[in-house]
Formats: C-alpha cells, structure tokens, sequence
C-alpha cells in the first residue's frame, strides 16, 4: 500500500471578504438543467453604466477562465458560456450573473470584478451543483487511471472528476470505499467512515485518507466522479428474456433511448431513489443494480448501487438499463 501522508477529518469553512466592499463570500445551489442566479451588486456608488463588469470562473490550478466582460452597452462571453450567460441589470447598480441550462461542469467559484473609476471592487461566489460522488475503476480493474484517463472516464460515465469538497460531503454522507481514486486538484484520496487495518489502519479516526498531489501522467489510480441530476429519464427496460451486451444496446435503442451509464444509474439511485434488484448492462460493459432499500437477496446491509463486474459481452446475458434524454 502507498505511504499515507496524510488524513483530513475536517474541513475548516472558509470565508472570503474583500477588503473593499467587506461582503462574504455567497454559495448558490442549483441541479442541470437550471437557470441560476450569482448575485453581485454595486452597493451605495454610482450606477454600472461605464463601469467595466469582468465575471470569471476560477480553476483549481489558479487559473481564471472568462464568463463574461461587459462595457456599458458592449458585453461579450466565452468558451463553454458562450450564449448561455448574461447580466441580469435589474436595476443600474446590478451586476448578477446568470447561468442558463446549468451544466455539472458549472459548479466552482466564481468572481465578479467591477472596476469603477480607480476602484476595484471585487466578490466571490461558490456555485454548487447538487448531485453524486461515485467511485470508478476501468474494466482493466484497480489502479489503470492517470489523471488524463480519469477525466476522459468520467466524462464518458455523464460525470466529471469529483472536487475535494464533493468527497468530503459524500463521506460525511456515509461514503465508505477503500481504493484510492483521484480528484480535481490532482490529489488521490479515499473516504473513510468504518477505520479498519486494511484501508490506513484501523487505530486512525475515520476521514479522508490523502495521499497528496501525484504525478498527473506516470500515476496509476482509480477516480472519484461526480454526476448530478438527470436530464432524462432512467428506466430498467422489461425483456421477455436476458440479452448479451450487444443485445441490449439494440433494445434501448429500439425503445427509443441509449444504453444508461454508469453516472446515470447513481444519479437515478442517489438523487430520486431508484430502487430494483435486476442486474443490467451499462454503456461501459459493467452490469449493475440500485437498491435504496435494502432487503435480503437484493442488498440486505445498505442502499448501494451494486456492481456485478465486467462479464464477457457475448457469453453473459442479464437485463439492461436505458436513458431517454429528455427532448
């Protein structure tokens, strides 16, 4: 096993207040899907017209990706905000950002910059996409994952690759999982709830067991994804008899809907409390089943989503599950 450098058995509330305009920092909730609101406003001084209005989105790496910048009448966005943001301007001192057709890339911090004559004033905001931490290893099994491979994984599963806070607030949902998988800053943690020899010792409290950043490109771990609500329907498809994995990609796709993925399935069981004890394929080969009330010979002990492995997907045949997103 890895040296632990380190466990996290808290995490500390930090509070952003600019020395300008001494306001803290605000967390916004939203789910996909949403129009969202990030507030900031020139209080007390003089209205936005001529000021310049800079909103960014800060990365893990420090770097600050454009939303917006706006002068007067003149207003452009950029990247992934492209015609999916605007200023609210509800009145000539409101400078509120609004995200349409939320996205679970969406959440992070966001700054609003104003410049109005030789101030600076500036305010933060978290945004926070409601949604669910779940751990991945590939077909290959434990430990094949650079931190290029997991974001790529991730992505395919519906998902991205899961912030610290997100696996903290999981484990402090009761998230317990032994394999060390990576998060968005480039760290490899894991969260545990039931200390035991196996998982870093089993005199240590209950935490986060980090084991700090690792090299992005030549480390091998698993990942922790994030998914957040669904933008369709999730749905176990009746069959008349079990289906190889070809079979049923064809089904769903004759019921009009795809082959679920792996963040579907957690969404579905994590956020509306899908419950069915039949396994079925999922687009990544992998046969799985959610049960969120637990029951002998379905998950007796927890509500889980239960994961049957990677079967051969022409010998093995079990049900599946399809997504029909939403049109």
């Amino acid at each position: 096993m890895i040296p632990l450098f380190s466990v996290f058995f808290a995490i500390s509330l930090q509070t952003f207040v600019d020395a300008q305009d001494s306001q803290a920092r605000i967390t916004v909730y939203g789910h996909t899907g949403d129009n969202i609101t990030l507030p900031c406003h020139l209080s007390g001084q003089a209205d936005m017209f001529g000021n310049r209005i800079k909103w960014t989105k800060l990365e893990d790496d420090a770097t600050e990706l454009d939303v917006i910048i706006s002068m007067g009448f003149h207003k452009k966005t950029y990247g992934n905000f492209l015609n999916r943001v605007y200023l609210l301007e509800a009145d000539e001192h409101d400078a509120t950002l609004v995200i349409t057709h939320l996205d679970v890339t969406d959440y992070g911090t966001y700054r609003c910059e104003i410049i109005n004559g030789m101030n600076d004033i500036i305010i933060e905001v978290n945004l926070e996409v409601d949604g669910v931490v779940f751990p991945y290893s590939p077909r290959l099994g434990r430990y094949n994952l650079n931190f290029h491979d997991a974001e790529a994984i991730c992505r395919e599963q519906d998902a991205v690759v899961a912030s610290f806070e997100q696996l903290y607030g999981a484990w402090r949902n009761g998230l317990d999982w032994c394999n060390a998988g990576w998060l968005n800053d480039g760290t490899v943690q894991y969260p545990i709830t039931k200390p035991r020899q196996a998982c870093g010792g089993g005199q240590i409290s209950a935490g986060l067991r980090n084991y700090g950043r690792q090299h992005r490109s030549n480390s091998r771990f698993d990942v922790f994804c994030f998914t957040a609500g669904l933008r369709g329907r999730f749905y176990y498809l009746i069959q008349p008899q079990k289906l190889s994995y070809d079979g049923a990609v064809a089904a769903c796709k004759n019921n009009g809907a795809e082959i679920a993925k792996v963040g579907h399935i957690y969404a579905a069981w994590k956020l509306l409390g899908y419950d069915r004890c039949d396994a079925g394929w999922l687009a990544d080969g992998s046969v799985r089943y959610p049960i969120s009330r637990p029951r002998k010979n379905c998950s007796p002990t927890e509500a889980a989503v239960r994961f049957i492995g990677f079967p051969d997907k022409k010998q093995k045949l079990y049900g599946v599950y399809c997504y029909k997103p939403q049109a």
